[in-house]
């Protein structure tokens, strides 16, 4: 049997702002004021790019300061590459299961659009534990981010990245009620590519993020 279309659903109060979905696109300057979809297009990549710069000004800051131990463990010492590489492959796969997603809303197809969001949902919140668990073993043992500056830098950058993780599973859920009770409407489609768009970003800081701490931190 065919999967099943995702369809438009009732919306008699007009929730969400939908009314712009009507009006044909201008270009700024001819015919009055640009369309709601390059405002929110362009204003969501100067969201993004802020966000890089301040991951860069934390990375810079752990480059600074990853030697200084204060006499205590290094990265040599700490960090399991093996978690870390289950951490990579759990946050690789849940991108590649976003893309399969949008892939299913744009084609109308319910099954999956949802399965694709369930299974980004399940390999990003398996990520967050095993985060969470390496950070809870590091304090158990006495090397919190208060034993030097380099555990400082190295949980701020770490944990500023398991921070947007657990904002982007929040707004994971969000978008898929949204589509569940008012169907892939235009400005839902907008909402979930925002979505999508920063989920892969959080993909690509953490490749430099799983190279300058974890590969560099072992090997140094």
């Amino acid at each position: 049997m065919p999967d099943p279309p995702l369809r438009r659903r009732a919306d008699p109060y007009r929730l969400g702002h939908a009314s712009d979905d009507r009006q044909p696109s201008t270009e700024h300057g001819e015919r009055g004021p640009a369309s709601k979809r390059i405002i929110v297009g362009y204003g969501f990549w100067v969201f993004l790019l802020s966000d890089i710069i301040m991951f860069a000004a934390f990375f810079a800051a752990y480059a600074v300061l990853h030697g200084r131990t204060a006499g205590g463990p290094s990265g040599q010492d700490l960090f399991d590459i093996t978690s870390a590489a289950l951490e990579t492959g759990c946050l690789l796969t849940s991108t590649l299961a976003c893309g399969l997603a949008m892939v299913g809303l744009h084609a109308r197809d319910a099954r999956w659009f949802y399965f694709g969001m369930a299974a980004t949902f399940v390999l990003g919140a398996a990520f967050l534990a095993l985060e969470l668990r390496e950070f809870w073993s590091m304090i158990a043992a006495g090397n919190g981010p208060a034993r030097s500056a380099f555990l400082s830098s190295f949980f701020a950058l770490v944990g500023l990245h398991g921070a947007h993780v657990s904002a982007g599973l929040l707004w994971l859920l969000t978008m898929v009620a949204q589509v569940w009770v008012k169907g892939p409407r235009a400005d839902i489609l907008r909402r979930v590519l925002c979505f999508s768009l920063f989920w892969h970003a959080l993909d690509i800081v953490w490749i430099g993020l799983f190279t300058v701490v974890y590969l560099m931190g072992v090997q140094a």
